[in-house]
């Protein structure tokens, strides 16, 4: 198997960057992971591989890149489960482009014959030519909780209680709803929409795992090392006012401080030992979405070598006491106790990693999975429980976080 990687500019006289849309090329079939317009998105499976064979697959594949840049050369995309002893796989795409930071586009092709290299523009100019355009549909939509509510609030308050006795420190209850369209679900038009609204989050396409995640877990790009934690939530209203005040309030909330200062001590305690230096904000700051906002703090810094591969980076913080509490595997047990549900990959991880260990993941929240007939979506929401948690507020908030993927679903 052979990875062909090309700046676009070297198999295309037809397209220029400024006209690919990773959008339009992923389509509703395809995979996308992108942020602001940089990423991935991809056609075609060449190869999936298990999780426990993945870094030994991926360095054995044959390479002839003339980019060799971070996600040049052949790239694996997955999803990890909100339990990462569950058994997963990552996809080796096709084909994929990529559209980096710096203004250059690259398209990497997979041939698994081990054949002579062939000109393979046509097919690379067929897969760049034939976008996706969403389809027109007029749909009605049911919403029913998945986990009962009284369910959910009885998990909220067992997780407080718990930490009002000093079992744990926090931990993240989570429900679900169900969403049953009256025809298949456009996944193109969900992902447009996630665009227009959360453009500034990892919006992404899996293997029928669709979201828009505002919180960077890790990325790792030639030895240097990022992350930004968030936890603690107001909602936003649209009006600046309110707004603004609520963002005030957020940052002056004790429950809310607490709450996020365990989640950021945790990554950066488990990042430190494979540093050679790490930073981080002395203050949290506010990352607002369009509809929460949250407390945040960026953290980045420098790896010793031999360098951390991004997917040990990720199995080693995943998942982080954002979504599932402190101490870890106290806060895990309770949460399998009084949940109610499985997560699947809710809460875990989404992200990409090339041969050379460099990758970018995020958490796996604001997210949904579909149904094989995209005629059902469940999705997500949950929130830190500290001392001072209300159960009622805490499903108001969990009621603010579902309407990102919610909006992207129903709207007309």
């Amino acid at each position: 198997m052979r990875a062909t990687t090309r700046l676009l500019s070297e198999v295309s006289t037809t397209f220029t960057a400024d006209q690919i849309d990773l959008n339009a090329i992923a389509g509703s079939d395809g995979m996308l992971f992108v942020r602001n317009g940089i990423g991935f998105a991809t056609r075609g499976i060449a190869s999936r591989i298990a999780s426990r064979d993945a870094k030994e697959f991926i360095a054995n594949i044959q390479v002839d890149d003339s980019v060799n840049a971070p996600g040049s050369g052949p790239v694996l995309i997955g999803a990890i489960p909100f339990d990462s002893q569950e058994p997963h796989d990552f996809i080796l795409p096709k084909f994929l482009v990529c559209k980096s930071d710096d203004g250059r586009c690259w398209v990497t092709t997979i041939d698994a014959n081990h054949v002579d290299e062939t000109d393979n523009s046509a097919e690379i100019h067929s897969n760049l030519s034939q976008v996706q355009t969403p389809n027109a549909t007029s749909s009605s939509f049911t919403v029913v909780p998945g986990v009962d509510i009284e369910t959910y609030l009885e998990a909220v308050t067992a997780a407080r209680d718990a930490v009002r006795s000093g079992a744990i420190t926090k931990a993240v209850i989570a429900r679900d709803v169900l969403v049953t369209s009256s025809n298949p679900i456009d996944i193109h038009s969900v992902l447009l929409r996630l665009r227009n609204s959360f453009g500034s989050s990892y919006q992404f396409s899996v293997d029928g795992f669709i979201g828009a995640s505002p919180e960077l877990l890790v990325s790792i790009v030639n030895g240097q090392v990022s992350s930004h934690p968030l936890a603690g939530t107001a909602p936003r209203t649209g009006d600046p006012v309110t707004d603004a005040e609520l963002a005030t309030s957020l940052l002056s909330s004790a429950k809310n401080q607490i709450e996020h200062r365990i989640v950021i001590d945790a990554v950066h305690d488990t990042l430190l030992p494979w540093c050679s230096y790490l930073d981080w904000e002395p203050e949290a700051s506010i990352v607002a979405v369009a509809n929460v906002q949250h407390l945040g703090t960026h953290m980045s810094g420098r790896l010793s070598e031999p360098f951390l591969h991004v997917l040990d980076a990720v199995y080693a913080l995943s998942p982080t006491p954002a979504l599932g509490g402190f101490p870890r595997d106290n806060a895990l047990q309770l949460i399998a106790h009084v949940e109610g549900m499985s997560r699947g990959r809710y809460g875990g991880a989404v992200g990409w990693f090339d041969n050379r260990g460099n990758g970018v993941w995020a958490v796996a929240i604001r997210c949904a999975e579909y149904s094989n007939n995209n005629m059902t979506a469940r999705l997500f929401a949950g929130g830190g429980i500290v001392a001072d948690s209300e159960p009622l507020l805490e499903l108001a908030e969990t009621q603010a976080k579902l309407q990102a993927m919610l909006a992207a679903i129903i709207r007309p």
